[in-house]
């Protein structure tokens, strides 16, 4: 087993936003990083879950992971939480160093809500109307997506919806509002290779969503996974076997296409 570096509670310039460092005490050279973003309806979040269930498995994996937060809709409304993914994505470039990650390879993943800003963020790379005011000039582009169980389409906009999502969008729940908040309105193809993780028994996020995005992006030509666990509801990676499962599907794509990613552009 891999001996791992945890710091805890590091501070990401004067974002006010914190994160847990998870990384390998030795590698070869820079290592490949993963920007791993907890859900919560985007109403509460707790990036200590991380700890155990990717965290250290990542870490033990040869990958730098980074546990991210972000403010939820009773701190601040939309935009907030995808600036606030950038701003951690743009702080590990900038601080590619001292992390000891290769700028090229740094990804991003997350489950539920946070698979769902992991997502956009992949799909809205250094964007006019979605970037924060902090690490102006460093990119906050990604090799590559992860979403587990994640939110790909957050319409249509039902009362229901409306509703559950008033705080996050005071401005109006529209449709437009929820299309362009969407990571499959993003899809192109330039979006980076992207791995999607459901359980078909979700009853929180239909799994079908999540089968939509991938046939969106396969049709763009995005190189893209799709792992489908049949019967499992939401959260379902709580248990240690799936999530050690979901870890080395993680780390064998990064493998697989990040560093393919990283020769494209070289040449």
């Amino acid at each position: 087993m891999i001996d791992v570096v945890i710091e805890e509670d590091v501070r990401i310039g004067e974002s006010g936003l914190l994160v847990d460092v998870f990384r390998p005490a030795r590698t070869d050279g820079p290592a490949p990083a993963l920007l791993f973003l907890p859900g919560g309806s985007w109403r509460t979040k707790n990036r200590k879950d991380m700890k155990d269930r990717y965290g250290i498995k990542m870490a033990e994996r040869g990958v730098v992971c980074i546990a991210g937060e972000y403010r939820v809709m009773t701190e601040a409304p939309w935009p907030a939480p995808i600036h606030d993914v950038k701003t951690i994505i743009r702080w590990m470039r900038d601080s590619a160093g001292w992390l000891g990650i290769d700028p090229e390879r740094i990804c991003a993943g997350g489950s539920s809500a946070g698979g769902h800003l992991a997502l956009l963020a992949a799909g809205t790379p250094d964007s006019d109307d979605l970037e924060p005011p902090y690490f102006e000039g460093v990119s906050s582009a990604v090799a590559a997506a992860i979403g587990v169980y994640p939110v790909c389409d957050m319409g249509p906009a039902t009362a229901e919806t409306r509703e559950r999502l008033a705080e996050l969008f005071p401005d109006g729940v529209t449709e437009d509002a929820l299309r362009a908040a969407s990571p499959v309105s993003h899809v192109h193809p330039g979006f980076p290779p992207t791995l999607l993780v459901h359980g078909t028994g979700d009853v929180r996020v239909d799994y079908r969503r999540t089968v939509r995005m991938y046939d969106a992006l396969e049709d763009a030509g995005v190189p893209v996974d799709l792992q489908l666990y049949s019967g499992q509801d939401h959260v379902f990676d709580r248990d240690d076997r799936f999530s050690g499962a979901i870890a080395d599907a993680m780390a064998l794509f990064m493998e697989r296409y990040v560093p393919a990613a990283v020769s494209a552009a070289a040449n």
